[in-house]
């Protein structure tokens, strides 16, 4: 039944006054609760606890307490769900591996669930992870040169182990095949411990890891470090040579953090997201605490990650169909 032309006249007044002074989600103020940061893997480890450091900061930056959420399991791909359905609020963010989500599962995987630039607003890079080259500190060789030459003389009798496959470090093991003209046998493991153990056991002749996980080993003597693959010398490991200065030049792998929002994040929202997270990545007392992780504080804005996906991403796909590299 229509309202009296008194009322009806009343009731349309009061909703478009309601309408003015509601301010859009464009308009609101942010943040006005506390934000949920997901990082996909389990506590304890070295992403889970530059999560803890950027939430800590961002909440004092922000006037909110930003709560780590661990989501592991399914190479981010649980974490990345959770994600992309939350509102594109932003009180929902991800601490995401770049490398593993941007790149690589896009690399690996024909059908994933989200895509790596159209599913999310990147609101930066925050820093880079170092990948090491080690053998057993009884290897008779002291450079990458002595390993190639040993590889070369018995094709395929070398096996490298990483930390699982279709991992950044058997990406890694791959170019360097590639790149070097060599066989060698690629053993996956379940996680550093066991790969570097199984180094350290004599079962491979080499490994592919973090620098988080290998450098308390090559500090206490029991692994030598051949080379960093990173495209300079670690500030942590200053007397190993790149994998570039060691004969091939513009080798570079490594992991690298970015943090993501939804897609469709509200301007005025990423904005000072991105203003926060480039104040603390690049404030001292961060960066010497991602140090402390053997981590490498490197600030870049959102298309910057943008841009190095679009960079990354052909090259990873190349190698996947070139070694016919295989995921968990």
């Amino acid at each position: 039944m229509p309202l009296p032309h008194h009322l009806s006249s009343r009731y349309l007044a009061a909703v478009a006054l309601a309408t003015l002074v509601q301010p859009s989600l464009a308009d609101a103020p942010f943040p006005v609760h506390p934000i949920k940061l997901i990082v996909p893997f389990a506590p304890g480890g070295a992403t889970d606890t530059l999560g803890r450091i950027l939430g800590a900061a961002l909440s004092e930056k922000l006037g909110q307490a930003v709560v780590v959420e661990n989501k592991p399991g399914a190479s981010t791909l649980l974490a990345v769900n959770q994600l992309i359905r939350a509102p594109a609020d932003g009180y929902t963010l991800m601490l995401g591996a770049g490398t593993t989500t941007l790149t690589l599962n896009p690399a690996l995987r024909q059908n994933l669930p989200y895509d790596p630039i159209k599913s999310f607003t990147p609101l930066g890079q925050i820093a880079d992870l170092a990948l090491v080259l080690v053998v057993r500190a009884d290897f008779p060789g002291e450079t990458l040169a002595d390993l190639i030459k040993l590889a070369k003389a018995e094709p395929g009798g070398l096996s490298y182990a990483t930390f699982g496959a279709g991992s950044s470090v058997h990406f890694a093991g791959e170019m360097l095949k590639s790149a070097a003209g060599i066989q060698m046998v690629h053993v996956p493991y379940n996680g550093s411990g066991p790969s570097l153990n199984a180094l350290m056991a004599g079962q491979v002749q080499l490994a592919f890891d973090s620098v988080v996980a290998a450098a308390p080993l090559i500090q206490a003597g029991k692994l030598k470090a051949l080379a960093v693959l990173s495209d300079k010398r670690l500030m942590t490991l200053p007397k190993v040579p790149t994998v570039a200065e060691s004969g091939y030049p513009g080798f570079k792998m490594d992991t690298w953090f970015a943090l993501l929002a939804p897609h469709g994040l509200p301007g005025n929202v990423q904005t000072k997201l991105e203003k926060a997270l480039s104040e603390v990545v690049q404030s001292p007392e961060v960066a010497r605490k991602l140090r402390e992780l053997h981590l490498n504080a490197r600030f870049g804005d959102g298309a910057s990650v943008i841009g190095r996906v679009e960079r990354e991403l052909p090259h990873m796909r190349a190698l996947t169909r070139r070694a016919n590299i295989q995921g968990e």
